[in-house]
């Protein structure tokens, strides 16, 4: 079962991950920032993860701590739900529209982090999250999963479109890359390891 539960707890914040890779698309999340909430209830239901994540802080702290924590525990949870990474399609890619906006993400699994993301994006995005916080989420999940992720926004007007654009495509090409490839035999890799 490609399943994870862990829990990180600092002494900004403390999170509890529940992930399931081969689930439905099912949520429940609440983080103390409503935006967040949304955008990983649309990460869950469009990479059909399973997730249930709870998360606790001082909401009269700057968001940054529990924006970055956040996308440690869902980086190390997906690390371990996807173990060794046996017959995995490693990798995912998509352009996903969001009415004006446009983004497109592609994904490798490779055990070597790094982020690209090119997203012209106002200061406050919503009311209750800062564009700036969207970097430090995916930079944070990318270096803890050990994935390669390049997200850009080509262009959109409405940040709230922008960000769910953001956020579906990777749910998408995550979706992909977490797949397993009915023809693929051991790891995705000439290596013979990631």
């Amino acid at each position: 079962m490609r399943r994870a539960k862990l829990i990180r707890k600092t002494k900004e914040t403390e999170i509890a991950v529940s992930l399931n890779l081969d689930g439905e698309g099912k949520s429940k999340v609440k983080t103390g920032v409503g935006f967040l909430d949304h955008l990983l209830e649309l990460f869950s239901a469009h990479s059909l993860i399973d997730l249930d994540l709870r998360a606790k802080w001082d909401l009269e702290v700057d968001q940054h701590h529990i924006v970055e924590d956040i996308g440690i525990a869902l980086g190390q949870a997906l690390k371990k739900a996807l173990g060794d990474k046996q017959g995995i399609r490693r990798y995912g890619s998509v352009y996903v529209p969001m009415d004006e906006a446009l983004a497109r993400c592609i994904v490798d699994l490779s055990g070597r982090p790094y982020l690209v993301l090119s997203a012209k994006l106002s200061q406050r995005v919503t009311k209750d999250l800062d564009a700036e916080m969207v970097e430090e989420f995916f930079r944070a999940l990318a270096v803890n999963l050990g994935a390669n992720i390049h997200l850009e926004l080509l262009y959109g007007r409405n940040s709230h479109h922008q960000l769910e654009a953001l956020f579906k495509a990777f749910a998408m090409a995550m979706r992909t890359a977490c797949e397993k490839d009915p023809r693929r035999k051991g790891i995705p890799s000439s290596k013979g390891t990631l």
